[in-house]
């Protein structure tokens, strides 16, 4: 995909990779880019920054991702790039049990991380597909193609995800519809504060700028995966060659992590 000239919107864009995608999605020409935030402020900060449109939205209210794509098409056109990124991080509580999260902590993950994606590709699918041509990248986690210890509710709803964006590709792909979702590990944003030492750090922590350059070339490329941690294709294939043993590695990473 060229980003030239094209409509952008990025929910979850006032920190961390999301504002680091909609200042390089800027400075790649985009037409206008779309700050999307439940943090209001700090995505019209973003916007400010790099001459964009920045927009209250809570991701988990359907309503509000069709207002704020409406909202775009007025000022910009058709939305050609929806990118769904927020995203929330919980954990498995005190009990470190992997059903230790409240009812209402694995319904507050699973709407943010799942459905607001449901939701936001519902909004612009239909103009995306009458027009023959669209892209949706929805920003997962490597724990969807892996695990992430210490967080079951994570894990599971960006498995979810990532299975969500399969179907987009497979439904939508001969209509014209392109599909990316980003995988990285540790990045070095707000969600991981505080966890510089944990698991999905042991590669290292990349900086939102280093995945938004790994996003730009992905999109360039219009390859499903995005990985900006090459690492973890090798996980990948170590996981579907002996899933056994891989689930014996990683019982020792949570001993030697959560022990």
């Amino acid at each position: 995909m060229e980003l030239r000239n094209k409509t952008i919107v990025v929910t979850g864009g006032a920190s961390g990779i999301g504002a680091a995608m909609c200042e390089r999605f800027a400075r790649e020409g985009a037409r206008g880019v779309v700050v999307a935030d439940l943090d209001g402020p700090g995505a019209r900060g973003v916007a400010e920054r790099i001459g964009g449109l920045g927009l209250d939205c809570d991701v988990t209210d359907e309503q509000a991702l069709r207002d704020v794509v409406a909202k775009t098409e007025a000022r910009f056109g058709p939305v050609d790039l929806l990118c769904s990124n927020a995203g929330i991080f919980l954990g498995d509580g005190p009990e470190g049990m992997a059903t230790s999260l409240s009812n209402e902590g694995w319904q507050r993950i699973w709407n943010v991380n799942v459905m607001a994606h449901i939701y936001g590709a519902r909004a612009v699918l239909p103009s995306m597909i009458a027009r023959g041509q669209g892209y949706l990248l929805q920003t997962a986690s490597a724990a969807g193609l892996l695990n992430q210890i210490g967080d079951a509710a994570y894990s599971t709803t960006k498995h979810a995800a990532i299975g969500f964006a399969e179907s987009l590709a497979i439904t939508h792909g001969d209509q014209g519809i392109k599909v990316s979702v980003l995988c990285p590990q540790g990045v070095a944003t707000p969600m991981l504060a505080g966890l510089e030492d944990s698991p999905q750090a042991g590669d290292g922590l990349l900086q939102p700028a280093e995945v938004a350059d790994a996003v730009v070339e992905g999109l360039s490329d219009e390859r499903f995966l995005i990985l900006p941690h090459p690492q973890v294709r090798t996980y990948m294939e170590r996981k579907v060659a002996d899933y056994d043993r891989w689930l014996g590695g990683m019982r020792k990473l949570r001993r030697r992590f959560l022990a």
